[in-house]
């Protein structure tokens, strides 16, 4: 086992010797490549479950992931929210995936691992080719929620998916010129190209955010998630052995790599949330007008008196004047004079 923990290009000995990935068991080998130190499994319903501390982690991604889509539907009008959350519901897809098969409910004996774990890497190449496009929706290319840059983006992630999803498989099964003793091809893919998206992806939000808005404070959001998911994958795959040994096994790098994706996906929530603002005129051309006329109400009362204030200036019930027995001056009260002092 010493052998895997040298570095190949191409190679994944050296990365599945210290962290349990989908497709260790099916790469580097015939019976694959056993990390030297994983997470305690836990009997639960006469069903081993690996990973049950990564498994937790998962289930919280899951909810938060549901609460970040509902919160960017419920933005109606800002930019991009038809594209970012096609990316969301990606990576839900990749975080139920993961915990299939890392806990164990589909098993690594089973025929259909080779196939769940293909599809669950395409998932993943998806999601980062899909928050690739993304960068590029502020530019305003094509504009937003257009069939063109919904279609553009749906499209291609589809053919990225089913591309990278048959590579896996036919590396597992080594299919024609691909291997499972030399998975290169799918090396690349794994490393380089999501994390070549992954970094052009940032390299444009600076920008955008540099050349097009004014104010910095997004590029806090871009700096820490761009922290967050470096740690993680330091801790992942450099720290994972050393973790798991100081814990006793009931933690390893892949409880923490979890979380640090989870808290760099929010953070792409929060950064894109803080560049979109949502127009409260999109249904009716007046509303302004409305939220202007709460507004000076609102103030009105807060000065001492609202609509005690403006009783004072009526007179006898009924009588629709003064105390004068005069009409009221314009703007004594009425909805339609609080326009006009708006403006």
């Amino acid at each position: 086992m010493s052998t895997y923990l040298d570095f190949k290009f191409g190679s994944f000995n050296n990365t599945c010797s210290k962290v349990s990935l989908t497709l260790c068991p099916l790469v580097g080998s015939t019976d694959g490549i056993e990390p030297l130190c994983y997470s305690r499994n836990v009997k639960l319903a006469d069903t081993l479950i690996f990973q049950p501390s990564t498994l937790i982690i998962h289930i919280i991604a899951l909810v938060m992931t549901a609460i970040m889509i509902y919160h960017i539907r419920s933005k109606y009008t800002a930019v991009g929210r038809k594209e970012i959350v096609m990316f969301f519901y990606l990576y839900m897809l990749v975080t139920v995936m993961d915990l299939l098969l890392i806990s164990g409910i589909i098993p690594t004996a089973s025929n259909l691992y080779p196939y769940f774990t293909g599809v669950h890497i395409g998932l993943i190449s998806a999601t980062f080719w899909c928050l690739l496009l993304n960068g590029f929706v502020g530019f305003q290319f094509a504009e937003d929620g257009t069939p063109l840059s919904l279609w553009s983006i749906r499209i291609s992630s589809f053919v990225i998916f089913s591309a990278i999803t048959f590579l896996s498989i036919a590396t597992f099964e080594s299919l024609g010129p691909f291997s499972a003793t030399n998975p290169v091809t799918l090396w690349v893919v794994f490393f380089v190209f999501n994390g070549a998206c992954l970094l052009i992806y940032v390299i444009l939000q600076i920008l955008l955010v540099v050349n097009t808005l004014d104010d910095r404070w997004p590029l806090g959001d871009i700096v820490f998630g761009v922290a967050f998911f470096s740690v993680g994958q330091v801790v992942l795959y450099v720290f994972s052995i050393n973790i798991c040994n100081f814990a006793k096994h009931y933690i390893d790098g892949l409880f923490f790599g979890t979380i640090a994706t989870l808290l760099s996906v929010m953070m792409v929530y929060k950064y894109w949330d803080s560049i979109t603002k949502e127009d409260l005129e999109f249904s009716v051309g007046s509303k302004q007008n409305v939220w202007e006329v709460k507004e000076l109400m609102g103030d009105d009362e807060m000065a001492g008196g609202g609509y005690g204030q403006q009783q004072q200036h009526l007179g006898p019930p009924g009588s629709g004047f003064g105390y004068n027995g005069n009409s009221p001056a314009p703007g004594t009260y009425g909805q339609a004079n609080f326009y006009d002092g708006a403006h």
